[in-house]
């Protein structure tokens, strides 16, 4: 666990304030779930909850699918990092934070079509171009995404209708 320095105080309702340096950095946003846990020694964490953490296997298996299918690269987000992939190199993603523009692309609620736009699935990395884009939503949230991942076969109407596919079952899935 890592020190920041930064003491709060706990308000006559119980609330605490997250220190907006902190937000930043981990990417909290007003309304964004958290789980609260405690150890032993009487710390208290916070950590943010993803609703499609839950379906990493379903995902995984989606990916993999959708890919031997299609032969182009598939990634399942939550709306901060990878959760699954098929055709793509997951350790080298899998629990690595997207990038801030995927995040933005996300926030839009349609379908985004890469055409060289200079979208890519991590911050700092431009091994992973994003051709299509994809939002999860679920209840009316964007939970994540399902990517198609720029590949040796370009990205048709087909492939883009298979994604969105995928991104309507996996809200639904959510919501049952």
């Amino acid at each position: 666990m890592k020190a920041t320095g930064i003491v709060r105080r706990i308000d006559d309702l119980g609330r605490v304030v997250i220190p907006k340096e902190i937000r930043r950095t981990m990417r909290i946003r007003e309304g964004d779930p958290l789980e609260i846990y405690t150890d032993r020694e009487g710390s208290v964490i916070f950590r943010k909850y993803s609703q499609l953490e839950d379906m990493t296997e379903l995902a995984t298996e989606l990916c993999e699918i959708m890919y031997r299918v299609m032969s182009v690269p598939v990634v399942v987000t939550d709306r901060d990092c990878c959760i699954a992939s098929g055709g793509a190199p997951r350790k080298e993603l899998l629990e690595r934070n997207v990038s801030s523009q995927l995040g933005t692309v996300m926030e839009q609620r349609k379908p985004f079509q890469g055409n060289g736009e200079g979208v890519f699935l991590l911050d700092g990395d431009n091994r992973y171009p994003v051709e299509l884009a994809c939002p999860i939503v679920s209840h009316g949230d964007v939970l994540g995404s399902v990517l198609l991942l720029h590949g040796d076969v370009p990205v048709g109407e087909s492939e883009e209708k298979m994604a969105q596919i995928a991104a309507a079952f996996l809200g639904r899935h959510m919501e049952s």
